[in-house]
């Protein structure tokens, strides 16, 4: 016959499973343990330390037993995340922190690519609607247009797998939570920081079809009208995940070469999308003849190792070292103990260099 803690503990095991979708992840106390199952507190206390053992619950000093979110079968702790790059800029980077704050809990990452096609999400959504999931990870496919597979996230949501959303998410999604960059704020700063050094007559390049492009575009546009300074439309180059995509693949920088050549004339400044689009920009507009920072200043986001590498280091905004990829894994593991989650806003740092600095 099963000693009677090891019967408790598979009783508490189920309870775990029946409640942490519903945002229950606390275990009742010793006490209530004991009148529950009419046993003594040395009973529980063994059965909870089994728990522990397994990685299923975790003691807080003074507060009690908590579930970590964890399934008893190892197999079943797998977390996907579903982004558009492996290999390319920020993403390797991104990718190693999540799966180190998960790995940390004993969780496993399964990596999802899909290219920023919706046709490859759909693919990987309706495959992961078949399959057991303690939660997905998910980057935005092209985030500013209609999204066909908003069905499938509703699907998933609906079957209680947490959900986070990295860098940007659906608007049609009410239920999203999402882990992004305040992106209308590094807009504002970047346009606050050209003016301040005299720049009027500033160009941007920004990405169309996702949320972030737009959001810093507007942050910008609302910086420069602040100062009485609108942008000419004709200033403002837009491109598509398509073209980004044959830039990383193919170094196609047909789309910046036009850009610099029929809408840079009169500009004092740009601001780019990204580093990597400011890196690649800046290689055009120095074909051009343009020198850097002395005719064209040029600032953008994300501190990539780009901004470093770049002719001209550049001008970028950053986060904290590793604040992204942590703070995912960090939510997502929230979410599986069933915590409530709400959407955050990860704040902008300015790092200057010589891209932007008077002559």
């Amino acid at each position: 016959m099963q000693p009677k803690y090891q019967t408790i503990a598979a009783q508490l095991t189920d309870y775990i499973t029946a409640n942490y979708r519903e945002g229950i992840c606390r275990l009742p106390t010793e006490a209530e343990l004991c009148s529950r199952y009419h046993v003594s507190r040395q009973t529980v206390r063994r059965a909870l330390a089994l728990l522990r053992e397994h990685n299923l619950i975790t003691a807080r000093q003074g507060s009690g037993s908590y579930a970590t979110g964890r399934s008893a079968d190892p197999s079943l702790n797998t977390v996907a995340l579903l982004i558009s790059s492996g290999q390319e800029y920020i993403y390797p980077e991104l990718i190693a922190d999540i799966r180190s704050g998960l790995a940390a809990q004993g969780f496993t990452l399964e990596l999802l690519v899909t290219e920023d096609r919706h046709i490859d999400e759909r693919h990987y959504l309706e495959r992961l609607l078949n399959r057991p999931l303690r939660g997905l990870i998910a980057e935005g496919c092209k985030s500013a247009l209609p999204n066909p597979n908003l069905d499938l996230y509703d699907r998933l949501h609906d079957q209680g797998v947490p959900i986070l959303f990295l860098h940007d998410s659906y608007p049609a999604l009410p239920w999203a939570v999402c882990v992004r960059d305040d992106n209308y704020y590094g807009g504002y700063l970047l346009g606050e920081y050209l003016f301040s050094r005299g720049h009027t007559a500033t160009a941007g390049l920004f990405k169309s079809d996702d949320i972030r492009g737009t959001e810093r575009y507007r942050g910008f546009i609302t910086s420069m009208r602040d100062h009485g300074c609108m942008v000419d439309d004709d200033r403002i180059g837009w491109f598509a995940s398509a073209q980004q995509h044959a830039l990383e693949k193919r170094q196609d920088t047909h789309f910046l070469s036009d850009f610099v050549q029929k809408q840079m004339a009169s500009c004092s400044a740009l601001i780019c999308y990204n580093d990597e689009i400011a890196y690649w920009a800046i290689k055009e507009l120095q074909y051009a003849g343009y020198r850097i920072p002395y005719d064209i200043a040029v600032v953008c986001f994300d501190n990539s190792y780009l901004s470093e590498f770049s002719d001209v280091r550049i001008t970028t905004l950053t986060h904290r070292p590793h604040e992204m990829g942590s703070c995912a894994a960090a939510y997502m593991l929230r979410a599986i103990r069933g915590e409530t989650v709400t959407s955050v806003e990860l704040p902008w740092e300015l790092v200057g260099r010589e891209s932007s600095f008077s002559p």
